[in-house]
Order: C-alpha cells, then structure tokens, then sequence
C-alpha cells in the first residue's frame, strides 16, 4: 500500500500536476491575448494566432525541428527556437504596420493575416522535405501538448502569464476608452499610439510564449474571451479576470479529455480545444434569439 501511494504521489508531482499547471498558463495566456486583441480591434472574432506570431513561432520550431537542434541544446530547442521566430515576427509585423500616423490597426491585421499565410506556406514546403521522423515530430507538435517534460519551462511559462494578467490591469480602462473608437478615447485623454503599442508587445509575447512552450492550440483565445463578453459584458476590469482564469480551466479541461477519452492513447490537444471550440463558437454564431431567424452575436 504504501509502494502505491508512494507511485500514486510521484505521478500526481511530476506528471499531473505540471501540466495542469502549464495548462492554467496557456490557457490563460491565450484568452488574456485574445481578450486585449478584441479590444483593440473591437473585434470579437480577432484572435492571438490573427496577427501571424504563432506562425512565426511554428516556421522556428519546424526549422529547429528539420536542423535536429534538439541534439545540440536538449528540450530548450524548441522553445527557443519558436521564441525567436515570434520576436522576429513581432518586429515584422510592427514595422510594416507602423507609419507617421502610428500603429496602424487595419494595417497590423491584415500584415498579420498575410505573415501567418507566408509562415504557413513555408512550414508546408519544410514538411514537404523533412524526413520522416522529423515530420512525425513536426506535426505531433503543430497539434499542441500540455506535455512539457522540463519544469523550468513550466514555471517560467506560470510566471510570465501572472505577471501579464498583471500589467493587463493597468491598461482595463485604456481598453474601455479603446472601445469606444480611437477619437473618442483620445478625447479621454488616452494615449493611444502608446497604448496600441504596449498591448500589441504584450499580447504578442502571451501568443509567441503559449506556442513556443505547448505548440499550437487552438480556438481557445477566440471563444473564451468571446463568452466572456457575452456573459460579463464589455467591462475589461471583469473580463481580463475572468477570461484568464476560464482560458487556463477550459484548456485543463480539454486536456483531461484528450488524455482520456480513448486512453491509454493521448489526443493532441489542439484537436480536441478546435472540436469543442468550433462547435460551441458555431452554436453560438447561429443562435435564434426570439423574433430573429438569421445567425447573429
């Protein structure tokens, strides 16, 4: 009895209890990204992976991937590796993106758009010429997992999603003032170019770290913040919260799921955030209000 206890404890520290807590990271950092994205897009259908960082992330991994950097620098390889191409993908994306005028929305969403179908088309044509054990691996983590045998990895992933509920906080009312239009929160007295700015670094390095440590997952910064405000309203001093910690309960959840439903196999993730993300964000696409018969928010 006390052998199975003593196993029984070992698996609950080092297996379980790390990828519940990469899982809160996440989860949270990606609902936190999507919640500060869709407030400064006024968009609710923007998402983290929208403006090309986890495409940046994923072109670095697959390159780390098909150059076997693994062997030189271990498990910080692929984390590192995304880390870069997510830091160049942010500077890319800002430069084209800024101009005299400032941080140009429209122009960061679309530039966004078009670097993540550019990342894409390159991680189609590394795959294309990988061998075959490296597009096992390419594509095993371009699903997502919450596996993460390095517990550094983990705890840094932990901090830094705190730390950017956090400084979210300064900026709830400057995404309130945000949400009202450019001109009117200029009228408010926000500074708006500074703002943009801060929160597009921010939200970008939430995106940038989320794929670089878990790989990418998907759905879960789009339909989390989305129910948010469909339930809590508009104020960002309730969502920022509230997304973070359903984003970080929601991917757990899936987690559980993937790791059970057809045990002892293990779903990727990713599969399993997209299949409850998309049906649950269709239901509520295309849901009847009383007198109305046309899909609608």
């Amino acid at each position: 009895m006390r052998g199975e206890n003593t196993i029984e404890h070992t698996i609950l520290c080092e297996v379980r209890l790390p990828r519940i807590f990469l899982g809160i990271a996440v989860g949270g950092a990606l609902s936190l990204a999507g919640v500060i994205l869709q407030g400064m897009f006024r968009n609710p259908l923007v998402e983290p992976y929208t403006i090309g960082i986890s495409g940046g992330a994923a072109l670095g991994v697959c390159l780390a991937i098909l150059l076997r950097l693994g062997k030189s620098f271990g498990v910080w390889s692929l984390p590192f590796a995304g880390s870069i191409g997510a830091a160049a993908t942010i500077f890319v994306v800002y430069f084209l993106s800024s101009g005299k005028g400032g941080l140009n929305i429209r122009n960061l969403l679309l530039i966004g758009i078009m670097i993540s179908f550019i990342c894409s088309s390159l991680i189609t044509l590394i795959m294309a010429v990988a061998k075959v054990e490296d597009l096992h691996g390419i594509i095993f983590w371009a699903m997502g997992s919450l596996e993460q045998p390095n517990p550094l990895l983990v705890k840094i992933a932990l901090v830094v999603s705190v730390v950017a509920l956090v400084v979210s906080y300064f900026f709830c009312l400057e995404l309130n003032a945000l949400a009202l239009g450019e001109e009117e929160a200029l009228h408010l007295g926000v500074s708006v170019e500074n703002v943009k700015r801060l929160l597009f670094i921010l939200a970008s390095v939430l995106t940038g770290l989320s794929v670089s440590v878990a790989g990418i997952i998907g759905f879960v910064g789009l339909v989390v913040p989305h129910f948010m405000r469909l339930f809590l309203g508009g104020d960002h001093r309730i969502i920022l919260l509230s997304s973070w910690l359903c984003g970080g309960i929601f991917l757990v959840f899936c987690d559980t799921l993937a790791r059970t439903v057809i045990s002892p196999t293990e779903l990727p993730v990713g599969v399993v955030t997209g299949l409850l993300g998309g049906i649950i964000f269709v239901y509520v696409l295309c849901r009847r209000p009383a007198g109305e018969k046309r899909c609608s928010l």
